[in-house]
């Protein structure tokens, strides 16, 4: 018998000593990230216990009638660990079924964790969706690079960093989150017509809360800001949350710079390192140029799925 609980304060220290010891989890799914953004969104996470004991979680949002795991992540799911089988997991979406349906949601939008993500195979979550008829409803395709067998950069990526250094750039760890989130912004608005999700505030207090793994590195000439990656450092996968070049620096290779240096320096020692997606308008537009980039450094594609389903 699997019991489903709606997650309490109480129950953090569980909750995220859960996470670290998961096969699917990263600490983007721990309570300290997911709250940071409460203001926004009406929790609706969930632990699932069999005797006594954390079998899984699944952070989670409410919509009115619908729950999207979570609203305000980049993935999220159901996190379980090595000893989640498979008829298990069917018995867990049994139990979330019913949980659902007592609390008269309708829907459930479901935003698995990428398998670069993933310690050990973690696609019972995939089947269990399949068995009970949810059905994918968007597709984003992220970029990432297998670190053990590295492809090489291209040319032009190379004559970036060779540029970078004749004019001077060094690479180093910054913490001047708001000057980062202004050339962030600058860009995103002259290139992308977006805006960053977070503030300089928002990511000086993650970083604050996960200071080993929500790192900035950027390129200076001297003390000018040209170019910056922030990155999310995880067991197997560094992942470019974003990335930052100014006008001044695209002429001078200062993003590229930054590059060679969290792939083939930074990331050593990792599995994966992961650029981000490259779509939008939920996934049915390819951002060609984009992509190209990312291409450039030696990435290849990853699926970022969302399933919906429809609580009957």
């Amino acid at each position: 018998m699997i019991d489903v609980i709606s997650y309490s304060t109480e129950k953090q220290k569980e909750w995220d000593a859960f996470i670290d010891a998961s096969k699917n989890g990263t600490f983007m799914l721990k309570r300290g990230y997911v709250e940071y953004h409460a203001d926004r969104f009406t929790d609706f996470s969930l632990m699932f216990y069999e005797d006594g004991k954390l079998l899984a979680v699944m952070p989670a949002s409410l919509h009115g009638k619908e729950v999207r795991s979570h609203g305000g992540l980049t993935y999220g799911g159901i996190v379980s660990d090595r000893k989640m089988t498979t008829p298990r997991m069917l018995e867990v979406f049994d139990a979330l079924k019913a949980f659902l349906k007592e609390k008269e949601i309708e829907k459930l939008v479901y935003k698995r964790v990428p398998s670069v993500y993933f310690s050990y195979p973690s696609d019972e979550d995939l089947y269990a969706l399949f068995r009970n008829g949810a059905q994918l409803v968007q597709r984003d395709i992220s970029t990432a690079i297998y670190l053990p067998d590295k492809i090489k950069f291209s040319e032009l990526r190379r004559r970036g960093v060779k540029k970078a250094v004749k004019n001077g750039l060094e690479v180093r760890q910054s913490f001047d989150y708001e000057g980062y989130i202004a050339l962030l912004t600058e860009v995103l608005s002259v290139h992308h017509e977006t805006k960053p999700v977070h503030t300089g505030a928002e990511l000086s207090l993650l970083a604050s809360r996960f200071p080993d793994v929500i790192k900035l590195y950027c390129a200076y000439r001297g003390e000018e800001m040209m170019a910056g990656v922030l990155i999310f450092d995880t067991p197997l996968t560094v992942h470019a949350q974003y990335i930052a070049n100014s006008k001044e620096g695209r002429n001078i290779g200062a993003l590229d710079l930054v590059m060679d240096y969290l792939i083939n320096t930074y990331s050593e020692g990792k599995t994966y390192f992961d650029f981000g997606i490259s779509t939008e308008e939920g996934g049915t537009v390819l951002n060609y140029g984009l992509i190209g980039q990312k291409e450039m450094f030696g990435g290849r594609g990853i699926a970022y799925d969302f399933y919906e389903w429809e609580v009957k």
